[in-house]
């Protein structure tokens, strides 16, 4: 069966996040790319995440054969919430946020690998193609609404961003 419409709109976030994680695993101390890349990425997994859980998630949940992938993911979700909110109020400069921005790489890859691998092609069999159009009609309505909540919201005062 071919791959429909959300799950390629959801790998296609993937593997912006993944170029974006590689492009500020790349920069080096406090540097204005740095922030700019964070940014961009912590605005992205953000919106991408709550736009997720409101289309596929949701379904998922309540569906018994799918809802411990689903609960698991929510979990991972705030993990890397969390983890982000973290190295938002760190010194961009240090040797411990660079540390710390790894170990959520490391745990983010693990995520979205985990969600290509094996819970989207789960999910895929158990929805309908009707549901699948449906749930990629609410994400592309989503997204760009968590995307400006989460420009707006930052996690902390402690850096200026623009």
């Amino acid at each position: 069966m071919a791959e429909t419409k959300i799950f390629a709109r959801l790998k296609a976030d993937h593997d912006r996040h993944r170029e974006l994680l590689d492009r500020i695993d790349q920069t080096k101390g406090d540097s204005p790319e740095r922030e700019k890349l964070f940014e961009a990425f912590r605005v992205e997994v953000t919106a991408h995440a709550a736009s997720e859980e409101m289309s596929l998630y949701a379904t998922m949940l309540g569906k018994p054969d799918l809802r411990d992938e689903a609960q698991h993911s929510v979990a991972e979700h705030k993990e890397i919430d969390d983890m982000l909110t973290e190295l938002y109020e760190m010194d961009f400069g240090s040797t411990g946020w660079l540390t710390r921005f790894r170990t959520m790489k490391d745990r983010y890859l693990h995520h979205i690998e985990e969600e290509e691998d094996e819970m989207f092609p789960e999910a895929e069999e158990g929805l309908s193609e009707a549901k699948k159009k449906e749930l990629l009609a609410i994400f592309e309505k989503e997204k760009p609404k968590e995307k400006a909540k989460a420009a707006a919201d930052e996690p902390s005062s402690e850096h200026a961003r623009e």
